[in-house]
């Protein structure tokens, strides 16, 4: 059974930074990509970064891109979202996200997406 629990959200003035965490256990970093994912009241759920299956490419929503990193896997199977230089507008409840595609009989089935319950991020200016 695939799950997912964030940690780490928590109150922070403008300019600070934060370490979520994403235990996560029941998948294998080889064959599933993980990703946070952020909504804020009144706006849609938005992806913020993403660490692919296998050889671990990561990628960033351009309103984080050179503060936030992305990290993962190893013998902890633990995800990490490190959040610099952090603004009000980063303000929202972060998610963990597990995404693979199964496969039947060797070809493209459909995707599977688990989802952590999310963590308070609040940034006060």
């Amino acid at each position: 059974e695939v799950q997912l629990v964030e940690s780490g959200g928590a109150l922070v003035q403008a300019g600070g930074s934060l370490r979520l965490s994403c235990a996560t256990s029941g998948f294998s970093y080889d064959d599933y990509a993980v990703g946070w994912f952020r909504q804020a009241p009144g706006k849609e759920r938005e992806g913020v970064a993403c660490i692919s299956s296998g050889h671990g490419d990561t990628y960033y929503a351009d309103s984080v891109k050179g503060r936030f990193t992305i990290s993962g896997g190893g013998a902890q199977n633990t995800a990490y979202l490190r959040m610099n230089s952090l603004k009000p507008e980063d303000s929202a409840v972060y998610y963990c996200n597990a995404h693979t595609l199964i496969l039947k009989k060797g070809m493209p089935y459909k995707p599977a997406d688990y989802w952590g319950q999310g963590t308070q991020v609040t940034v006060s200016s």
